[in-house]
């Protein structure tokens, strides 16, 4: 089995998916921070393909950055400066060639994430 990576991002305070939402991934490699790509969010608050696709999958260490403030600054949430949330950054590791998804659970206040199927 090829390894890649996924993701879903809800928009939990209203309820559907976070469309629109920018995303940025990230290889960590000791100190060192390389940029991969850039995504946004489709209409089912997803990435039209593989954050991470097979061809290009490597196991180590990850980061993904979510960037919430200007998608709940977009989404009509209620104004606040600065926003309590604004990018939220998630580090993981992928240790084998297998399918991570790591979804984010979304609000103007708070967050959760887990490793998904």
């Amino acid at each position: 089995m090829a390894g890649y990576l996924t993701t879903h991002v809800l928009d939990t305070a209203r309820g559907c998916p976070a469309a629109g939402l920018g995303i940025d991934l990230y290889r960590i490699e000791g100190d060192g921070r390389t940029h991969l790509r850039r995504l946004i969010t489709n209409e089912d608050g997803r990435t039209d393909g593989p954050i991470l696709p097979e061809a290009e999958f490597a196991t180590g260490t990850y980061e993904l950055v979510f960037h919430a403030g200007a998608y709940l600054d977009a989404s009509g949430a209620a104004p606040e400066s600065p926003r309590f949330l604004d990018e939220v950054p998630l580090r993981f590791g992928m240790s084998q060639a297998a399918h991570y998804h790591v979804p984010l659970l979304l609000s103007p206040f708070g967050y959760s994430t887990y490793r998904g199927s």
